[in-house]
């Protein structure tokens, strides 16, 4: 996935004004943010499927299942990103989302 540009790990207040100052409507924004955070998770979610396919077995059983490192790492990768609703909102301040309202 692309890289993360200094987006925060955590949440932070936010001015309302500010961010519904490109929309006019702060309910268009959380619309708009809304949106792009669900884009966001879906393919991270995507891009984690694929490299846990190749931990996946046919005859895992509850008994012999066994830990990884490789398949923690990558698990743990994911946890530490920012999640998608602060990536949203880091794209939607700078101006790198793209949206039109529906007529």
């Amino acid at each position: 996935m692309e890289s993360k540009k200094k987006v925060p790990t955590n949440t932070i207040t936010r001015d309302i004004k500010t961010l519904a100052a490109p929309t006019g409507n702060i309910y268009e924004t959380v619309v708009i943010l809304s949106k792009r955070a669900n884009q966001i998770a879906i393919a991270e979610k995507k891009e984690l499927m694929k490299k846990l396919e190749d931990f996946r077995n046919d005859r895992d059983t509850m008994d012999e299942v066994f830990e990884n490192k490789e398949q923690i790492e990558i698990s743990k990768y994911y946890e530490r990103q920012p999640k998608p609703d602060l990536v949203a909102i880091a794209e939607f301040e700078a101006g790198e989302l793209v949206y039109r309202k529906a007529q």
